[in-house]
């Protein structure tokens, strides 16, 4: 299977629009310094960005990005340097393994790099992913660049449609990536070669919005070799709960949560009042859990049986 790291993806699928904008208000020395690009995990938010600055980067290279077919040539510097991290013009700041946030210092050694010079006269690029997982000492530091940026800085921010404080999205200019679920399928499609309903049954795929997750699911399957070909909502989640395989991996148990509410819907789409008061205890009881990082297990074995053997 292959890799969906957002660096490595030297195709773009399904957010030309989004990247022809882009390239627009660059072209036209619009282009702002502070830019989030917000929507559902798994769109490729992360990978629109690499494609952007890549395409930015690589302008006067030898091998310049292929703008007409929304591809990264992998000959050029650019994507080389990228991917060996040493990329002068490129910062990359992201929650690190084992840790619950983007730690101040990460901040604060980004504002030590963006003090010095620059080695050459190209823009520069931060990019900070999965702003939602920066804590309130890192965002304080990160708003006091923001509001004095360094010349010729340009922040991309990556929102996952958590919540964030208001006064870091006031200071940007907002992209809302979409995508249809039609789109999201044929990219995961294309993802996954072709084979995506040898993996999975369709009674799951319809539930899934973006083409990371439902990629991410097949991987979780193929892994564990699990066959969700065969398997229903309801069965699917009997037997993620039962199997607790889901402890390894915070992708698939952010997942089976998104499963809940849509299992609601798929059962009485005009709730009753007992259908009712169970889904707002439950929708609690996940917003609880993911707050304070509560044990994921009790809430699931609850849910097995009041709602799944109820």
């Amino acid at each position: 299977m292959i890799n969906i790291k957002p660096s490595n993806q030297i195709n773009l699928f399904g957010l030309n629009k989004f990247f022809d904008e882009l390239v627009n208000l660059e072209q036209n020395s619009n282009l702002p310094n502070k830019i989030l690009l917000s929507g559902q995990k798994g769109l490729g938010k992360s990978t629109l960005a690499y494609h952007f600055i890549n395409y930015s980067l690589s302008k006067n290279e030898e091998h310049s990005y292929d703008i007409d077919n929304y591809r990264i040539i992998t000959e050029n510097t650019t994507f080389k340097t990228i991917q060996n991290g040493s990329n002068p013009n490129l910062n990359v700041i992201d929650i690190q393994p084992e840790k619950k946030s983007i730690d101040i210092n990460q901040i604060r050694e980004l504002i030590a790099h963006l003090n010095k010079s620059s080695f050459n006269k190209k823009p520069r690029f931060v990019l900070i992913d999965n702003i939602e997982f920066l804590n309130t000492n890192s965002i304080n530091a990160l708003l006091k660049i923001l509001e004095e940026p360094t010349l010729n800085v340009h922040f991309i921010l990556i929102h996952n449609q958590k919540k964030i404080l208001p006064t870091l999205l006031s200071r940007c200019i907002n992209f809302r990536i979409s995508l249809t679920n039609k789109e999201s399928l044929e990219i995961a499609n294309i993802l996954l070669g072709g084979k995506l309903y040898e993996f999975i049954n369709k009674d799951l795929i319809n539930y899934y919005q973006s083409p990371g997750n439902i990629f991410n699911l097949t991987k979780f399957a193929m892994t564990n070799d699990y066959d969700f070909s065969k398997m229903n909502l309801k069965e699917f989640l009997k037997f993620i709960i039962t199997n607790t395989s889901y402890k390894n991996n915070e992708i698939i148990k952010y997942l089976i949560f998104d499963f809940f509410e849509t299992y609601f819907r798929d059962i009485n789409l005009n709730f009753s009042s007992n259908i009712y008061h169970k889904y707002t205890y439950f929708l609690k009881r996940i917003s609880d859990t993911k707050k304070f990082n509560l044990d994921e297990e009790s809430l699931f074995h609850e849910f097995e049986k009041k709602i799944l053997n109820g």
